[in-house]
Order: structure tokens, then C-alpha cells, then sequence
């Protein structure tokens, strides 16, 4: 720890304030501050500690002393205690407590809710005054950082759009075919675990189908969404996977299940909300417009396992683009910190998170990003994955199994970092440890330390529910509407051709995508002939089309003749789903019809008639008894 550090030091630039030394034999804190080097997070740290440790309170220290020093962060948060961040009040007043002070809690202790407002801004008053803090640095804290929340799948923080994620990645990424293969198998996973397939990158046929329809994709320089996708399932472009024809590796009828269900995904009431709102821009995501540094928080506990999973995936990778794109640093130049880590890292499985976070920890220290990760269960971490980790807060651990995990990855970490590690002394160190008192082993420091976390300066009101975000963002939207109005996302791209008014889908609702079809059952589209109005965008409609050759023959009359026709006609949900009597003309042949959509528009429900594979018989006889009724060639005489 060198020499020893005073009050002064603790606006020292790239300095942690994180707390003081702590003397487990005499149970007291010491007057030594313990200031962590901004830089050390270069080698990235994991803090492990059960729920009231402190781990929580600890990891926000070190996330405010960041942004006070202008770095930038991401933040992932599955719990819902990191929106903390948000509750900074200068002021100190009992008004600002208020509306985020627990009314259990209040009642707990028979106070009203003004009474306990008050005891917890005293409390704050008290401890900031302990730890050599004010509301001075509080101010100091809000002027140096924007905090954001936001909310995938939500509206109650700012919304996020995973449309991005489907974009083609940078020219270096996909000149590089391990990280492009990296990126596109964890897209994938993502993907798939959302609709429940638990697929295997060598074994499965639904896995190896999106991954080469993406590589081809992306390759080309050609961004998917997830509509898109759906139709190459369905219609890929492709005609061989490996050695192997389309339709030997994975018929056209088994495809129709994974079309179905991706479908439906889109379908979903409420899936809207995940294509709207904030690109997944990590630039844009560590500062603002203007510049500022930015703590962006992603909101995650009111989504389910799946959705967690598919969204942090999707954000790792993203994060792992950016990274490749910065050049080199010793600096620390943002964080990427993630609480709960449970389920993302885990020693033996492989979801799809694993990946993007091993390579951030392998190759994030050359760009300056420091990954921070925190979790209560260390039997759930793959410590071999962490052994790139430099820096390990370890709190008080609730069994002996969790402290035996530990000390076995200490015990690798500190020979993998070829550093003295004496057992007993740590699993003393271990063992006396009490609320918000750490074990700190830095690779970069000389021997471990034991240390007292500060007073926050945020008030940690505890996780917070959907509503709670709603009402803190609220005033953050109202003060910067043309973030707002960034978020509700560019309409749909314009097309030329029969067209519907921009109004035509109402605001935060998908643009239909085109509607799956049985198998044997084909989508073909008329050409365009004329231009639509500006900002209009086009429409495609269901019709059926009928075409067939007529011929009249009338050996008295010396005749024998034939013409082409064809026709459209509605599909409707009537008890007579098809009258060709009420069709008309199509004017234009069957040649002339396209297997691909023209030009970029909207698409209208299938009805529910048309949907099924048995009724196209049918309406093929009606169409032909029609022809014979209704059809006549005229002779002149």
C-alpha cells in the first residue's frame, strides 16, 4: 500500500476512494485510506460476497469514484439496485429522501413517512460526514456524469431497440473469421434460447441454418432483422450447407417449425417494445451527445430467464465490437460492470454469455475497458475464466463450501499471477470478515488488504420495481426530449409503389413482418408500375392469384383458340373465404410475377384461412368452374 494516504488525497485523480484499512484482530477501522488505482482496473475484478455483505454498496463506490473521474460506464443489472445510482441528493433534505424511502421499513419502526425521511437523510448527513464527504461531492458526482436507466423490452426507462445487433459488425471484425464466427454463434444461442431451443453449434440443424444465413448476410454487407430472417428461413438464398443440398440437410417442412416459432416471437404482444428506442451504440452509450460521460444502466429484472440471456448476449457482443475498434491504452478508459453474475458465467455449461465474456477478459485490458463483475454465489463462477482477473473484493461468505471455493481460486489466481499465497492466512482473513468489510488481493499491490467500504454517496434505497423507474426517469425525459425523441426510432424506410400513409402502424407497434406460409404454399409479388406518394410507404396485401390458358375449340365454326388469363381475388374470413366472381383482372402474367419483396414495406395479416395448406385445392376448382361460367370468346361476323 506504500506510504500513508490522508483526507486530501481522496480528489485525487485516478485514485478510488473505496474506504479504509480494517484491523480484523482489533475490529476497528484504521485511518489509513485505502485508494485504489484507477488503472489496476485494467486487469479487470470480481467482488464476491452473500446478500449484506455490502457487495452492492462497494461495487457503487467504485462506480461513483469513476464517473467523478470522468470515466464512463455500462452497467447490467438483473437484481434492479443499481437505478441507485440516480439517488443523488446535494441537498441533504428529508423531501429528497421521501419518495424513495422504504414504507416497509418506515413501519417497521413505527415513523411515519415524513419521521423516517428524516432519520435517513440524518443517517446520510452522518455517515458522508464520517467517511470525509458533503453534499459538496454529491453535486460534484451529478456534474461530473449522466445516470441512465434503461429498459429493454420496457418503456419505464428509456426503451432499447435490438435491431442494431443485426447489423453487419465492422470491416475488422469480419475480416477476423474467429471473431466474426464468435459473434455470430453467440448471436445465434441468444436467438434460439429465446424461443427455448437449447441448440449446439456442431449438432444443430436450427443453430448451423441462422449461422450461415448470417455470415452470408453479413459478408454481403447486408443487415437482418428479424422479419427478414424469418423469410430467409423459410426462402434462403442459399442452396447448399457444407457438401450438403438445402433440402436434404433440413427439408422445407421441418424449416416450417423454426419459421413458426420465430413467428410468433414477433407476434408476441409486447415485442415492439424490444425494436424501439436507443440503439445499441456503445459509444453513444458512454457519452452523451454533448460529450458527457454517461453511467448507462440496463435494467433487466423484470424480464424473464430467456430474455435476460438473449439481451445481456447481444449487449456483450456489442461491447466486444466496440472494444476491437478503440485503439490501445494503459488508461482506464470505461467499465463494464455486471451485479448478480449467476447463470452467465457458470464453471461446467456454456450459455450463450460465456463466450463474449471470456474474450472481454482476455482482450478488453489493451483498450482500457476494466470489467467489473460481482455475484453472492461463487460456487456458480468459473474461476479458470477469471484467472485473467487482477483485482478480487471478497465479503463475508455464507457456507464453508463458498469460502472453499474461494480459497482454491485464490490459491490458482495467485499462482497464475506468480504470487505468494500463505492458506491459513487467508482463511483467517476469511473468516473474520463482517458487514461491508473486504479482502482486497490486487496482482498489482504487494500483499492483500483488508479494508472498511465507504458511505455511499448515492442513497441505496434497494431494488427497485418497474414503476419506481418509470417515475425517476420521468424527469429525466422531460429535461432531454430530444433523446426521447431519439429513442422512438426513424420510421420504416419509404418505398415507391401502391402506398398507405406513414400513420398506417401506430407508434411503438413493429412493422408486420411477411406472414409465414405452409409448406407448398408460395409467396409471389407484383411488380411496381407506379410511384407512391412522398414519405408513404408500401403496403403488401394477401391476395390470391389465379392464372391459367383458356381454350375454345368448335370444329363446326372451324375454330380452335386459346388465351391466357389471371386474376386476384381476396382471401377473407367470410364463410366463403374465396369468390372469384368478385375478383378482378390481374393485368399482368405469371412470368412476370417475383419470388422477393420488390421493395422494403409493411406487411398485412395472413387470414387465418390462408394459413392452411388444404383450402388451395380447393379454391383451384372454384377457379376453374368459374373460368368455364363466366369466361367467352366473342366472334365477329
Amino acid at each position: 500500500m506504500g506510504e500513508k494516504k490522508r483526507a486530501g488525497d481522496i480528489e485525487k485523480l485516478g485514485a478510488f476512494f473505496l474506504g479504509r484499512t480494517y484491523s480484523l484482530k482489533k475490529k476497528v477501522i484504521e485511518d489509513d485510506l485505502l485508494l485504489y488505482d484507477s488503472k489496476d482496473l485494467t486487469t479487470h475484478a470480481v467482488c464476491v460476497g452473500m446478500t449484506g455483505s455490502g457487495k452492492t454498496g462497494l461495487c457503487i463506490s467504485l462506480l461513483e469514484e469513476a464517473a467523478i473521474d470522468g470515466i464512463p460506464a455500462i452497467i447490467i443489472d438483473p437484481k434492479g439496485d443499481m437505478p441507485n445510482l440516480m439517488l443523488t441528493f446535494p441537498g441533504l433534505r428529508p423531501e429528497d429522501f421521501q419518495p424513495w424511502a422504504s414504507p416497509d421499513e418506515a413501519r417497521k419502526q413505527d415513523l411515519s413517512p415524513e419521521a423516517f425521511s428524516e432519520q435517513q437523510a440524518q443517517a446520510w448527513t452522518q455517515g458522508l460526514g464520517e467517511w470525509m464527504q458533503s453534499g459538496e461531492r454529491i453535486e460534484r458526482l451529478r456534474q461530473a456524469a449522466d445516470v441512465v436507466v434503461y429498459t429493454p423490452g420496457s418503456t419505464a426507462g428509456m426503451p432499447v431497440s435490438i435491431l442494431q445487433a443485426f447489423d453487419p459488425p465492422a470491416r475488422e471484425l469480419l475480416a477476423d473469421k474467429e471473431l466474426l464466427n464468435e459473434r455470430i454463434q453467440a448471436t445465434v444461442a441468444s436467438l434460439l434460447g429465446l424461443i427455448h431451443i437449447q441448440a449446439d453449434p456442431i449438432q444443430s440443424r436450427e443453430h448451423i441454418l441462422l449461422a450461415t444465413i448470417l455470415e452470408a448476410s453479413w459478408t454481403a454487407g447486408t443487415g437482418l432483422d428479424l422479419a427478414a430472417l424469418i423469410q430467409q428461413v423459410q426462402h434462403p438464398r442459399l442452396q447448399k450447407v457444407g457438401v450438403l443440398d438445402l433440402e436434404s440437410f433440413y427439408p422445407e417442412k421441418d424449416r416450417f417449425d423454426l419459421v413458426l416459432a420465430l413467428n410468433n416471437l414477433l407476434a408476441a404482444p409486447g415485442f415492439g417494445a424490444w425494436l424501439e428506442g436507443a440503439p445499441l451504440d456503445i459509444a453513444r452509450l458512454l457519452h452523451s451527445p454533448q460529450g458527457k460521460p454517461q453511467l448507462s444502466i440496463f435494467s433487466i429484472a423484470h424480464l424473464g430467464e430467456a430474455e435476460r440471456m438473449f439481451f445481456v448476449t447481444l449487449l456483450l457482443t456489442q461491447v466486444l465490437s466496440w472494444v476491437r475498434a478503440q485503439a490501445g491504452t494503459a488508461s482506464l478508459r470505461a467499465i463494464l460492470y455486471m451485479d448478480e453474475l449467476f447463470g452467465y458465467l457458470p464453471p461446467v455449461a456454456e450459455p450463450p454469455s460465456k463466450r463474449p465474456l471470456l474474450t472481454l477478459l482476455k482482450q478488453a485490458r489493451a483498450s482500457g475497458l476494466g470489467v467489473v463483475l460481482a455475484t453472492q454465489n461463487p460456487v456458480d463462477l468459473d474461476y479458470k475464466a477469471l484467472s485473467n482477473t487482477g483485482t478480487w473484493f471478497i465479503g463475508r461468505l455464507q457456507t464453508e463450501r463458498d469460502k472453499q471455493r474461494v480459497m482454491q481460486a485464490l490459491e490458482g489466481w495467485a499462482a497464475g499471477a506468480s504470487l505468494s499465497f500463505k492458506k491459513s492466512e487467508a482463511k483467517e482473513d476469511l473468516a473474520g470478515l463482517s458487514s461491508r468489510v473486504f479482502l482486497m488481493h490486487n496482482v498489482h499491490e504487494d500483499a492483500p488488504v483488508v479494508f472498511h467500504s465507504r458511505w455511499a454517496l448515492s442513497y441505496l434505497a434497494g431494488p427497485m420495481t418497474r414503476d419506481q423507474i418509470k417515475r425517476l426517469m420521468e424527469p429525466w425525459k422531460q429535461a432531454h426530449p430530444a433523446a426521447q425523441a431519439a429513442s422512438a426510432g426513424a420510421p420504416p424506410e419509404s418505398a415507391v409503389g401502391a402506398a398507405v400513409p406513414p400513420t398506417a402502424t401506430q407508434a411503438g407497434e413493429a412493422p408486420p413482418s411477411q406472414p409465414a406460409l405452409p409448406v407448398g404454399v408460395e409467396a409471389f409479388y407484383l411488380p411496381l408500375r407506379r410511384p407512391g406518394a412522398l414519405g408513404a410507404r408500401l403496403a403488401y396485401h394477401p391476395l390470391l392469384f389465379g392464372g391459367a390458358r383458356l381454350a375454345y375449340s368448335d370444329a363446326k365454326q372451324k375454330l380452335d383458340s386459346s388465351q391466357d388469363v389471371s386474376h386476384l381475388t381476396r382471401i377473407t374470413d367470410a364463410a366463403v373465404p374465396v369468390d372469384w366472381a368478385t375478383g378482378h383482372p390481374a393485368e399482368v402474367a405469371a412470368s412476370e410475377l417475383a419470388r422477393s419483396a420488390p421493395a422494403v414495406g409493411v406487411h398485412a395479416a395472413l387470414p387465418p384461412t390462408a394459413g392452411k395448406v388444404k383450402n388451395y385445392p380447393a379454391w383451384t376448382r372454384l377457379y376453374k368452374a368459374w373460368l368455364a361460367e363466366s369466361q367467352s370468346l366473342e366472334l365477329w361476323r
